[in-house]
């Protein structure tokens, strides 16, 4: 009998979900238009022989950059920052802080950077787990990995994760919507990416627009299988998701779309051991209504986040590990699209020489571009800080010379 209700349930699901299917609008190319660079299937970046040389030689090329830190709050425990770029040209961050990672009070902080005077303003929070919970009308158990969008109207949206049972397998997303650059912010509400079990569906990544104005989310799940999805969002509804992969080998996908049609996903690694620690690759050629799986790209990748960015001329930004193990290393490469593949341009932390445990934690590198000709990275310096990078068009200018001149 148990049988039969079961599969009842199912077929009533499935009829639901095709129904839902039909219903939903037609799918938008993208809104990003790049100059086409090397992320196409006949042309797969790898780490070529120069790309190694480079590890050694983007040490001794002559660049400065700005540093600083963000808002200490005085929180032992700091992670998974994030960035947009402001109507007013300055910039706000976002990140989570509390006794420790998935702990009851951890909160969501923001701080806006000032490009004028180089300095943060006073972090102020912008939710905390009673917040939450109030506004979800759900019990929430934790929350974190805070990622701000940008919608067609101008308005800002910040999408989160909470967790009412178990670990991070267990989460789902939730966002709030400002009318003011984060300023205030409106009540939570929770996205819906499953008429059945809406559990195990996470963000880290940075969203992008589509020509009708809605929002393509990369997300990811940790329950059961490890994969990314690819979630199409009008406010807080989900009108469409596409799965990207599958299997328990990928998760945290960043996307870099080539044209209003194609786009390449890089993911973070999950693999057991034994198998290829580099970075998984899918792609798609209709704006990320279907995906394939490629060839990996030929980059150690440690189970670690890979941050992305295009600039405006087209140079494709990656931040991450590029070590098979462990997080001690962070470096920045480029992309030219040329044959040449990917390049170490700036070697940011490197603790390898450390010895007997001494190495510290570098991760959740995130990127953001002010004004489509620079850089600004934040990442979670040893889980104590978070390290906010600057790099203006003059230092890629310098950066690439010193690149040519080294090969």
């Amino acid at each position: 009998m148990s049988r039969v209700i079961a599969f009842c349930v199912l077929l009533l699901a499935t009829v639901f979900g095709y129904l839902h299917i039909d219903s939903r609008p037609v799918w938008a190319p993208f809104a990003i238009t790049v100059t086409p660079s090397s992320t196409d299937s006949d042309s797969q970046e790898k780490l070529s022989e120069s790309t190694l040389k480079n590890r050694t030689t983007a040490k001794a090329i002559p660049l400065t950059f700005l540093s600083d830190w963000l808002p200490d709050t005085g929180a032992a425990s700091v992670h998974a920052a994030s960035l947009i770029a402001l109507n007013d040209g300055a910039m706000r961050a976002f990140w989570f802080a509390g006794s420790r990672e998935g702990a009851q009070d951890v909160v969501i902080n923001t701080s806006v950077y000032d490009p004028q005077s180089a300095r943060w303003s006073a972090p102020t929070v912008v939710l905390d787990r009673v917040a939450a919970q109030k506004g979800l009308s759900r019990y929430i158990k934790k929350l974190g990995n805070p990622v701000p969008a940008r919608m067609a109207d101008g308005r800002m949206q910040l999408f989160f994760v909470t967790v009412s049972i178990g670990g991070w397998a267990g989460s789902s997303i939730s966002s709030m919507i400002s009318d003011d650059d984060g300023l205030t912010w409106g009540q939570p509400a929770r996205l819906i990416t499953s008429p059945l079990i809406n559990l195990s569906t996470l963000v880290k990544s940075p969203a992008l627009q589509f020509a009708d104005g809605r929002l393509g989310l990369p997300a990811y799940h940790e329950w059961i299988g490890r994969f990314g999805e690819f979630l199409r969002v009008e406010a807080h509804q989900v009108i469409d998701k596409r799965r990207m992969n599958s299997g328990r080998n990928a998760i945290q996908p960043v996307v870099f779309p080539s044209n209003a049609q194609d786009a390449s996903a890089f993911f973070r690694q999950t693999r057991p051991g034994g198998q290829p620690k580099k970075i998984p690759v899918s792609e798609t050629q209709n704006a990320g209504q279907s995906w394939s799986v490629t060839q990996d790209l030929d980059i150690p990748n440690p189970n670690a986040a890979v941050a992305a960015l295009t600039l405006e001329s087209g140079e494709r930004l990656m931040v991450l590990n590029d070590i098979e193990a462990a997080r001690y290393r962070l470096v920045m490469m480029i992309n030219n699209g040329d044959a040449s593949g990917w390049k170490v341009i700036q070697v940011i932390e490197d603790d390898q020489s450390l010895t007997n445990g001494l190495h510290r934690e570098f991760s959740y590198p995130y990127l953001a571009s002010g004004n489509g000709k620079d850089a600004h990275l934040v990442y979670t310096w040893d889980r104590k800080k978070i390290r906010h990078i600057y790099f203006s068009p003059e230092w890629f200018k310098q950066a690439q010379r010193g690149l040519q001149e080294a090969q």
